[in-house]
């Protein structure tokens, strides 16, 4: 069996609003409304499993309702759960509105478990975590979690990936030591709050980035596509135009193609159109996953989009 992706952070139960006309501040705006499995480490986890990459992920569930429903979604889709944990009390709940678009309006996040994966945790695990072909943090975790892992990357040599989910967790990581990680994700509001300096020009954010040791930087950038930075040279790749039905979860599953490119073997070039793929198939269906679709279909789609 190969080795197995490890996906550390976030299980929420997503709850979308869906406005059907432009949102008017202060009084009542016609919706309709959808829940699904999510959190940015668990949907990445979840669309991996779904491509038939082995995946465990390391998450907080509550020992409420939605806890037990969550954890059957994701054992359900394939990953396993060998560290997952439970806790007592509430599981982490993830409340967006959309525009008519499909685009983020606002979103809240209440009871999130998160901080219960502490380095103390993670080390009785890591026996678990030497069996990894890649680890992939979300950056709702604590600093020191995520520095801990890094850490453990640095020792081990398996690749370690920061997604920094938002602005404010992003923060947090801009005074981490990142010497040494392999991969950070964010798009382009994250990118200045991953900096401690302020650089006023994507290009010296990235520099900063990459002078702190971080080996690529990957810039998510939406309609304008993506793009791959490291010391040796930029890699671009334009986005397909496409009709957005719902943006959650886009960025998570090109993460998730990406990572699929990489444990197949293939170049920056090769898994970055794969990425792309997936996040444009996501963005035209409600939530974060795309029924139906596993390895082979998207491989299948790849060369549709990008020739």
């Amino acid at each position: 069996m190969s080795k197995p992706v490890v996906c550390i952070g976030a299980a929420f139960v997503d709850e979308l609003f869906h406005t059907h006309e432009p949102i008017l501040p202060a009084t009542t705006n016609p919706a309709s409304v959808s829940r699904t499995p999510g959190g940015v480490a668990r949907n990445i986890a979840h669309q991996l499993a779904r491509l038939d990459v082995p995946v465990q992920l390391i998450a907080a569930f509550g020992n409420d309702p939605d806890g037990e429903w969550l954890r059957q979604q994701c054992l359900n889709a394939g990953m396993r759960l060998d560290a997952a944990l439970t806790i007592e009390g509430q599981t982490g709940r993830y409340t967006g509105i959309l525009n008519p678009d499909g685009s983020l309006f606002t979103a809240f996040l209440t009871h999130s478990p998160v901080h219960h994966l502490t380095p103390e945790y993670l080390a009785r695990h890591e026996a678990l975590l030497e069996t990894a072909s890649h680890i992939l943090g979300c950056a709702n975790l604590l600093p020191e979690s995520l520095s801990w892992l890094l850490d453990f990357s640095r020792r081990s040599t398996i690749p370690f990936i920061i997604e920094p989910v938002s602005v404010p967790p992003a923060r947090r990581m801009a005074e981490l030591d990142l010497d040494g990680l392999y991969l950070v994700t964010p798009n382009e509001d994250e990118l200045p709050a991953l900096c401690r300096k302020a650089g006023t020009s994507t290009r010296e954010q990235v520099d900063e980035l990459l002078q702190r040791g971080i080996r690529k930087v990957w810039l998510h950038s939406g309609a304008n596509g993506s793009v791959i930075y490291s010391r040796e040279g930029e890699l671009r790749l334009a986005a397909t135009r496409i009709e957005v039905k719902d943006c959650t979860g886009a960025g998570d599953g090109s993460v998730a193609g990406y990572l699929l490119g990489k444990t197949l073997g293939r170049d920056d070039a090769d898994s970055l159109r794969i990425a792309h793929t997936l996040s444009a198939e996501i963005l035209q269906v409600d939530g974060a996953n795309v029924p139906d679709m596993d390895r082979s279909t998207l491989l299948a789609l790849t060369p549709r989009y990008y020739p």
